[in-house]
């Protein structure tokens, strides 16, 4: 059996040799929510892959729209394999345990691309927002190594604005309990089991989600707001309909992503007692339907990615065509 905890170098710090997974156990057939989720996954890393090898193979989608498109497939696709291979292992091979360096790693994985869902979703309201407003100066504004240049950025503050959480846990002492009230090794359940002043972890968690909840949200309501500006300049009533129908399955991502963790950590926030296993579900719903969905959404709503689809299973029954029964 694994040791509790073990004194670090400094004796002044305690620190745990890992933590424990405790959440969902007081629900009914939580085995059962488990294996729907693992069947959710299963879709979303075919789904994904599937649209990042369509979009990577089809030269005519080397565009900017469909870079920030295959971008947001690939975050994803990390984003939910960071938490459904541990799920599995909790709640389906029952060993909850999580070594502490395991932890970090898990922690700062799924923040870290978190972040990057949220800023994926504002570069295709960027996009959206050229698009529709600047349509003669699209191709000059927003090109390949523009969005190529944006993306990477984003990438680069995402990995690195996170890691201020996970490695400060280690300097943190653990001498109570070791079970996390979460389905993963969640960053602020962790905090609530140190035993040591936490006020800068605190801080820095109500900063994050400022930076990778609101701020996102402020900028989409802005390109939206002049999306909708533009739109009602357009004397012609089918090209209004065209631009907002281009915009439908980015709203739909936008709904389906912020609202469930914004309403969860609003709750948190203002203090407002909420069941620890209505939080947790409604967390790990929001966190992996929306990387399922995603590429659903953009594959039936966009045309280039229909078409593409429908040449590629044309082919596919060219090459193999269906025999007689005789």
């Amino acid at each position: 059996m694994q040791n509790a905890s073990n004194s670090a170098p400094n004796n002044s710090i305690i620190q745990p040799a890992g933590f424990y997974i405790v959440a969902l156990s007081s629900v009914p057939y939580n085995n059962i929510y488990v294996m729907f989720l693992a069947v959710v996954y299963l879709i979303t890393v075919k789904c994904n892959v599937f649209l990042i090898i369509i979009i990577f193979y089809d030269h005519r989608l080397h565009v900017p729209k469909f870079m920030a498109v295959g971008n947001l497939a690939l975050v994803d696709l990390v984003l939910s394999t960071s938490l459904v291979p541990g799920m599995i292992k909790t709640y389906l091979v029952l060993d909850n345990f999580v070594p502490f360096k395991l932890c970090l790693v898990q922690m700062y994985t799924y923040y870290s691309f978190l972040s990057l869902e949220s800023f994926s979703i504002c570069i295709l309201s960027y996009d959206r927002f050229i698009a529709i407003c600047l349509p003669l100066r699209q191709e000059s504004i927003n090109t390949n190594a523009r969005m190529a240049y944006i993306i990477g950025a984003v990438w680069f503050f995402g990995l690195t604005t996170v890691l201020y959480g996970p490695s400060s846990i280690p300097t943190l002492s653990f001498c109570g309990s070791l079970k996390v009230n979460s389905y993963f090794c969640d960053y602020t359940p962790v905090l609530r089991l140190a035993c040591s002043d936490t006020t800068h972890q605190w801080n820095f968690a109500t900063a994050l989600t400022i930076l990778f909840m609101v701020a996102p949200l402020i900028f989409i309501f802005l390109t939206y707001i002049g999306i909708l500006i533009a739109v009602f300049r357009m004397k012609n009533n089918q090209s209004r309909y065209k631009a907002l129908a281009t915009c439908t399955e980015h709203l739909t991502l936008v709904a389906i992503f912020f609202i469930p963790i914004f309403i969860i950590f609003n709750i948190g926030f203002s203090g407002t007692i909420i069941n620890s296993d209505v939080r947790t579900v409604c967390l790990s719903l929001s966190s992996l339907i929306t990387p399922c969905v995603n590429p659903i959404i953009y594959s039936l709503k966009t045309k280039e990615i229909r078409s593409r689809i429908y040449s590629l299973l044309t082919r596919r029954l060219s090459v193999h065509p269906l025999k007689n029964a005789h």
